[in-house]
């Protein structure tokens, strides 16, 4: 071999073994459970694993999935877990260099899902799901989308940009909740997607101004660049934990904008079947319950989380039972007074 050529032959085995030590350091972060076994398990294996994995993370899953039909639940299971393991890759690492590269490797494991050799007992179930609810590779793409974007962007300038990056965190979700549930139009523009879209990314806004201190002591701001300096609030404000005045006056905005698209996204409710509703119903109005904590601590949410009750919960699940029973209790059937009522 000539020295030019052995030279970079060395450089590229000795970057594959940075790289490989890169990915054993990330893998070492997570669950063992994480990682892809040398023989693919049996479906019924996979489904157990994801059913775990669901169920163990989610305390909502379970109310969740009491208005479910028995037979949507391991498709439900399957896309919880790709999504959990997807976000814990992108969150729980602790070195962007290693969550960067672990997330290339699970895209990977979703293109072999698609190409009919899944291995990971996540994709292994996936593959039934997306087979029996035709579910296309995008939605699934999307999100880590957005998880690589976590690694770089830690500051978006207008809400335009957040939005644009709920486009990928949040929204791809709801779709893949419609296509499980056989609710998914084949129209890419049909009103039923853009509603979707709404909630979620309500869902997401409302998640962030939530942990506004706990992303920050990961990196990263959600709040608009420009709303801050409107409102003058900057990093050391969020820093110290001091909710200012002018802290207050820049969550009440935001949390008026996320219920505004809470509400936009509410007439989904009506148009899609009975067990589907009752879970964005649930998931709607647990949304409205997080703005309503963070409304009732003032919009400080810097010297403590807002957090639901145990008792808010219990009555939202006892409201999403007595719609079931009694369907005009739905928000959806409500529209802005019910929302503001929840």
């Amino acid at each position: 071999m000539q020295p030019d050529k052995q030279a970079e032959a060395e450089e590229r085995e000795a970057a594959a073994r940075r790289l490989q030590a890169v990915i054993e350091g990330g893998w070492a972060a997570l669950p063992t459970s994480y990682r892809t076994p040398e023989v693919a398990p049996t479906l019924d294996v996979a489904r157990a694993y994801c059913k775990r994995l669901a169920e163990s993370h989610y305390e909502n899953f379970h109310v969740a999935s009491w208005f479910l039909p028995k037979e949507l639940r391991p498709h439900f299971h399957a896309i919880y877990a790709y999504c959990r393991i997807s976000d814990d890759l992108g969150d729980e690492v602790g070195d962007a260099a290693a969550a960067l590269a672990l997330l290339d490797l699970w895209g990977q494991e979703l293109d072999a899902c698609y190409a009919g050799n899944a291995r990971h007992p996540v994709f292994v179930a996936l593959a039934e799901t997306i087979r029996e609810r035709a579910i296309p590779k995008q939605p699934f793409a999307d999100l880590l989308t957005a998880f690589r974007q976590d690694q770089t962007v830690t500051r978006y300038a207008t809400m335009e940009d957040v939005l644009a990056y709920c486009r990928y965190s949040a929204n791809p979700v709801g779709r893949l909740v419609l296509y499980a549930c056989g609710e998914a139009p084949a129209d890419e523009s049909d009103e039923r997607f853009r509603l979707s879209d709404a909630t979620c990314t309500a869902l997401q806004l409302a998640n962030f101004w939530q942990d506004v201190r706990e992303d920050y002591a990961r990196g990263r701001i959600y709040l608009p660049q420009n709303d801050m300096e409107f409102f003058h609030v900057n990093d050391e404000t969020i820093a110290e934990g001091i909710a200012t005045p002018e802290f207050r006056g820049l969550l009440r905005c935001e949390v008026e904008f996320a219920r505004s698209l809470f509400e936009e996204g509410l007439p989904l409710i009506g148009m899609v079947n009975r067990e589907l509703a009752l879970d964005l119903d649930l998931f709607s109005r647990g949304g409205l319950e997080i703005l309503r904590a963070i409304e009732q601590q003032d919009y400080d949410v810097l010297s403590a989380r807002p957090a639901i009750s145990k008792t808010t919960k219990a009555r939202l699940a006892l409201r999403a039972v007595m719609a079931k029973l009694l369907p005009f209790m739905s928000l959806g059937r409500g529209g802005r007074r019910a929302a503001m009522a929840a």
